[in-house]
């Protein structure tokens, strides 16, 4: 059993994943899933688990990519 301030952690970052299901607005909804994969990142590496790490590091990174890809900002090609 972990601490118990790794385990809020680990609870906090199913929260905040399972409240982006929740965001109508793309731009919110990416933010609160990189929020969210961090949280998991961090979480992965205090109890040592790649697979989670890695996971995570996935889902920010495309969350990250699809935000700057569909930023309002950006010049169209």
């Amino acid at each position: 059993m972990g601490s118990p301030a790794v385990d809020v952690l680990g609870w906090a970052a199913t929260a905040v994943f399972v409240a982006s299901y929740f965001c109508a607005r793309p731009a919110v909804l990416r933010a609160v899933q990189m929020l969210g994969a961090a949280m998991w990142v961090t979480y992965g590496a205090i109890i040592g688990a790649w697979p989670v790490m890695v996971a995570n590091v996935l889902v920010f990174s495309a969350a990250a990519w699809t935000a700057v890809r569909k930023s309002p900002n950006m010049p169209t090609a």
